[in-house]
């Protein structure tokens, strides 16, 4: 890969846009991310989202195995259907921080936290919670997710082919951006993602049901482990090719040292990084 390098860093072959909207998740006059304005349907959500990745995660370690990672499983397993047993008796403040509880206990998964991908339980809680907030669809809470979408399309020149490199919440933003985007996308490349996680993010996902872009000519879905916000390899069945037959072709990455859930991480696999410099290419 090495010797294709320098032509791909010539202006003329291609540019290179990162689309930077995490401005557009701060509430004006906040402080910074709290639970405690958390309302009823963000704790829905929340409650949902934790559901579905502790499902997938009961998948990979079954509790037959009894092994440690099945036991911190099943620990937050009990700790939600608590919460929900409960939810009508404690207020969304007590409810929201019972949840970053759970999270805290996710992180005590072995390969999760040699990987340090989280400081702690309540930034794990937050990067879910940003899923639910791109996914609200209520009239005044639906234009984040307008504004998120106008600045990924803002300034692409739909005559050049497109290559897309999606990561963690930008593979749900970037189903509905290519959905909307009218030029051809010769490679789309899907990092962490949550887009697997089940109904709860496949079900809010405009349009529904869930359908690969037209425009795509190829999808490749990459998953660690490690990465408890990615979901299994579930994404060709759930979501349906287009009318080329092009659905997600998923493979597993196993990355080491710190911070797997990063795109740089995904992206330091060869498997990950040669898809795109080959797309790239004249």
């Amino acid at each position: 890969m090495a010797e294709i390098l320098p032509t791909l860093t010539r202006g003329d072959l291609c540019d290179v846009t990162f689309a930077n909207y995490s401005d557009l998740f701060n509430r004006p006059g906040s402080q910074g991310q709290s639970v405690e304005e958390f309302d009823e349907h963000a704790v829905t959500v929340m409650t949902e989202l934790l559901d579905a990745v502790l499902e997938e995660l009961s998948e990979q370690f079954p509790m037959e195995n009894r092994s440690q990672e099945a036991l911190v499983v099943r620990d937050a397993r009990f700790q939600l259907d608590a919460v929900v047993e409960q939810r009508q008796t404690q207020g969304l403040g007590a409810i929201g921080r019972r949840l970053v509880g759970i999270t805290t206990t996710m992180l005590r998964l072995p390969g999760v936290r040699r990987s340090a991908q989280w400081m702690n339980g309540q930034a794990l809680f937050f990067q879910l919670a940003q899923v639910g907030r791109y996914l609200d669809r209520r009239s005044k809470k639906a234009k984040v997710g307008e504004a998120v979408r106008a600045r990924v399309l803002d300034g692409l020149d739909h005559a050049r082919p497109l290559v897309v490199v999606s990561h963690s919440l930008g593979t749900a933003v970037a189903y509905e951006a290519l959905h909307e985007y009218e030029g051809t996308v010769s490679l789309w490349v899907t990092l962490g993602s949550p887009l697997a996680l089940g109904a709860v993010v496949l079900d809010r996902l405009v349009p529904r049901p869930a359908v690969c872009p037209e425009n795509v000519a190829a999808w490749l879905n990459f998953w660690d482990r490690d990465d408890v916000v990615a979901g299994r390899p579930h994404l060709a069945k759930w979501i349906s090719p287009n009318s080329d037959g092009v659905k997600a072709v998923t493979e597993r990455v196993d990355s080491s040292g710190i911070w797997t859930h990063t795109a740089t991480k995904y992206l330091e696999h060869a498997a990950v990084a040669r898809p795109v410099i080959e797309a790239l290419q004249p």
